[in-house]
């Protein structure tokens, strides 16, 4: 084995002038989930330890379950997300153009209250219920931090009274509202993971053919009150008939825990034609389940390898060929992604996940157009902020530092890709003539050689261990100052020539 400050004997060679443009990319690329059940508080996954964070501690896991939102092992209540947090809105803010997804599991089975009738019970067939006040608290914050938004509606017993085909009143009245408000919705998926079906919080005995049949009542309803509203779907936990033999199941492989259909099932018998196709992709089953699905759990001394992070762009390929058949032309979406299915690995929180978040950003550019929702931005152990607090994360500043930088030309730099070294190269952000490279450098042993053909500014991740929860630029710790004071991304300046570059780390250098 190499030492540590061993480079890798082939180097690297960088260039002012890639040869091929690929494509331009979606300016809201990196985008954010906020769960419905943060919207209205409720459930959701039980916050790990200090000492599970830092791989000292196990998580019990469970070996079955059905409905996970009742099972006090894996969740805890949470109140509502404060919406008008000074801080959250000042980091999202910074975060610059984003799509904001409100959906997730809790979000099929909510019913709206802009009335105030309820007194907070929910009505029979629902679950859970969101107030008026905290759908403005919605709108408002999109509107704050110059997002665009996406919803799921309500598809639960509640929305199909006589057991027939699904009532309107839940949607129309979601979409009015927003209207009436001056905040159109931009997108919208039907439902939350629908091939799951019932255990996504359908009908009871709900099908596929069901779901086909409804996703028509209401996109017809839409394109024709709404005719600028995007058709998003059909957002499914990942397509196991997608997957290749080896591969560990996309979507974490959760849809293989149930009764489940496949793509073709949910869409081959739509009339009203899709403007984005979705998926759901995690790269694995968290600590939290893996007692359920073990095949499909990565342990933390894997998180890093090749092997893992080629999930995500597996992942891409495959469902781009779903989207040529059923979206041909449209661009294609993520709307959930994180480093595990089942809120998140215990190391979702710390510098060893953001070697994930930037590669899967990288190598999504190069296969496709489109955006990608991080699940999410400030609930569980996988939000860019921490729960209650709205402290950046370490993937918080990753997230950042991309959005700063990397523009949206994206170049084909295939030949510069090795063992444990993945580069990507993009225009810059800030319109200047040039190119900026990403370089992961994910062996945790060999470094790598660089040459820089001219002097370039660089700005290089890195942390002092692999789960630590604060992450350095350029040796400095990143945390921000006062209530919400962002650090300065300050770059060192590379001069020309060959420099090396730390094993575990990433570093964009802007030439």
């Amino acid at each position: 084995m190499k030492s540590e400050n061993q480079c890798s004997e082939e180097g690297i060679h960088l260039t002012v002038h890639p040869n091929r443009l690929i494509r331009h990319v979606d300016k809201r690329l990196m985008s954010y989930n906020i769960e419905m059940t943060e919207v209205t508080g409720g459930t959701f996954w039980k916050s790990y330890t200090r000492e599970q964070i830092a791989g000292t501690a196990e998580f019990p896991s469970v070996t079955s379950f059905t409905d996970v939102t009742a099972m006090p092992e894996l969740m805890e209540h949470y109140p509502p997300i404060d919406l008008y947090n000074k801080r959250l809105r000042a980091l999202t803010k910074a975060l610059g153009p984003a799509w904001i997804r409100v959906s997730g599991t809790w979000a099929t089975k909510t019913y709206y209250d802009f009335e105030g009738v309820t007194g907070g019970k929910a009505p029979a067939g629902y679950s859970n219920v969101l107030t008026r006040e905290q759908w403005m608290g919605v709108l408002d914050f999109a509107a704050y931090v110059g997002a665009k938004l996406l919803i799921s509606v309500s598809n639960c017993a509640g929305d199909h009274p006589h057991g027939g085909p699904l009532e309107l009143t839940q949607a129309k009245k979601i979409f009015d509202f927003s209207h009436r408000h001056n905040r159109d919705i931009d997108a919208i998926e039907f439902m939350n993971e629908p091939n799951m079906l019932e255990l996504s919080g359908a009908p009871q005995g709900y099908t596929a053919a069901d779901y086909a049949r409804d996703q028509d009542i209401l996109y017809r309803w839409v394109r024709a009150n709404y005719p600028n509203c995007l058709l998003v779907g059909p957002c499914t936990t990942g397509d196991p008939a997608a997957a290749g033999p080896e591969s560990k199941g996309f979507g974490a492989g959760i849809a293989s825990m149930t009764k489940t259909c496949t793509t073709e099932e949910l869409l081959a018998g739509t009339q009203i034609p899709l403007d984005v196709f979705s998926y759901h992709y995690y790269n694995g089953v968290s600590e939290r389940i893996a007692g359920v699905l073990p095949a499909a759990h990565w342990p933390s001394h894997l998180a890093h390898s090749d092997p893992y992070l080629a999930v995500a762009p597996d992942c891409a390929r495959a469902h781009a060929a779903l989207r040529d058949r059923f979206v041909p032309g449209g661009q294609m979406w993520v709307t959930e992604s994180g480093d595990a299915g089942g809120g998140g690995d215990t190391w979702a929180s710390t510098y060893l996940d953001v070697l994930r978040t930037l590669n899967e950003l990288g190598s999504y550019a190069t296969i496709t157009d489109g955006v990608i929702f991080h699940n999410t931005l400030a609930s569980s152990d996988y939000g860019f902020l921490e729960h209650g607090t709205f402290l950046p994360r370490p993937n918080y500043f990753a997230a950042l530092l991309w959005n700063r930088l990397m523009g949206s030309a994206v170049y084909d730099c295939r030949e510069l890709n090795r063992e444990n070294v993945h580069v990507y190269c993009h225009s810059r952000k800030d319109g200047a003539c040039g190119v900026v490279y990403l370089i992961i450098s994910n062996s945790l042993t060999d470094a790598i050689s660089v040459t820089i053909p001219q002097k370039a500014l660089r700005y290089t991740l890195h942390a002092q261990t692999m789960r630590s929860s604060a992450m350095l630029l350029n040796g400095t710790e990143l945390t921000i100052s006062g209530n919400c004071g962002l650090p300065e991304l300050v770059p060192e300046l590379q001069p020309q020539g060959t420099v090396s570059l730390a094993p575990g780390s990433c570093t964009f250098f802007s030439l």
